[in-house]
């Protein structure tokens, strides 16, 4: 590790401390965060999914940053991403339930609500985690893709961000031997699947915030797969 590695960490960890060692402010954050789901799932995707981008840069390059990289750019994807994902929470969460039922579980909406753990709550949280990942997340991972090449191909400037997207011709463009073969193939059932498991596991309020936390594990992923897509 670096001079830089240490700086980057103890920056994180300051601007995290307050939220474990102050009640006030965790109890602020958390007050915000139940009256305001859609506001924080914006702040929380575009910090935290954000800081994921930089430390694959990190593993990728080196850096944390770099001219072209765009990092405001970025995070005002993953904040419009992250209103996305907290609706796609809110329809496969409801809607699955209702699916469980119709096929013949003993299973409703509130099957995840209750903090007890059991098997049904489980499987419920699986199915939730399975239907979210084979429908919502493979459009999401393209749409995610096509945005990042348009901020490369803008030089990452916000101006640049702003003009419109060539969707057609980065579709057209994309790895898709690495889209494929890496990003749906393996992570989507071997870590996104299990992953969102545990999310639904968890009370409806630590949801969207451990999804968020999951995007820097994401930024990794990203960082493997473009170095995949350059080989």
């Amino acid at each position: 590790m670096k001079k830089k590695d240490f700086v980057f960490i103890g920056a994180a960890i300051l601007f995290l401390l307050p939220f474990f060692v102050c009640p006030k402010v965790y109890e602020a954050y958390n007050n915000f965060n139940i009256s305001n789901g859609m506001i924080m799932s914006f702040i929380k995707f575009a910090v935290l999914a954000t800081l994921g981008e930089v430390i694959g840069l990190r593993i990728k390059t080196g850096d944390y940053h770099r001219k072209g990289f765009g990092i405001i750019p970025r995070a005002i994807v993953w904040g419009l991403l992250g209103l996305g994902i907290n609706a796609a929470f809110i329809i496969f969460s409801t809607g699955t339930p209702f699916f469980l039922s119709y096929i013949g579980f003993d299973v409703s909406p509130e099957t995840i609500k209750n903090p007890a753990f059991s098997g049904i709550k489980l499987l419920t949280s699986f199915s939730i985690s399975l239907f979210l990942n084979l429908i919502f997340a493979p459009v999401f991972m393209t749409v995610h893709r096509i945005t990042d090449v348009h901020i490369e191909t803008t030089g990452g400037t916000l101006k640049g961000f702003f003009t419109p997207i060539k969707f057609g011709k980065h579709f057209t463009e994309l790895n898709w031997a690495v889209q494929w073969n890496f990003v749906f193939k393996k992570t989507i059932p071997f870590f996104w699947i299990p992953a969102h498991t545990i999310t639904f596991i968890l009370p409806e309020h630590f949801r969207v915030l451990f999804a968020a936390a999951l995007g820097i594990v994401l930024g990794v992923f990203l960082a493997v797969a473009s170095i995949l897509g350059q080989k």
